[in-house]
């Protein structure tokens, strides 16, 4: 599977094309990209565990730490901290990890 490709999601008019005016009468692809460029964080959690601080202080190179997770979970993905799908690790081009989204988590914003 190849990676998300983002270019087709920017909705401003190509070179050339002309853009049509939307329902408020302001441009068609104008609306959304001006959130195109607003950074958020991406995380994958692989799993979580809790422990004493002692515990996490004992721990050295090579130690292995016990997951709540199982091998054939899925894996959480989440944007600035809220959960929006849910996917399977798989490897990429370089031996790089990457991760398929298998269902995308519907939440609601509390926008009316």
């Amino acid at each position: 599977m190849s990676p998300l490709n983002l270019d087709v999601l920017d909705e401003d008019p190509k070179p050339g094309e002309k853009a049509t005016p939307d329902q408020n009468g302001g441009q068609a692809g104008g609306t959304m990209s001006a959130i195109y460029n607003v950074p958020v964080d991406v995380q994958v959690v692989l799993g979580r565990t809790s422990m004493l601080v002692a515990q996490l202080l004992k721990l050295g190179r090579g130690a292995v730490v016990e997951l709540e997770r199982k091998v054939d979970e899925p894996v959480e993905v989440l944007v600035n901290h809220r959960l929006v799908a849910r996917g399977e690790v798989v490897i990429v081009e370089d031996q790089r990890l990457g991760v398929t989204l298998t269902e995308i988590v519907r939440t609601d914003l509390g926008l009316d």
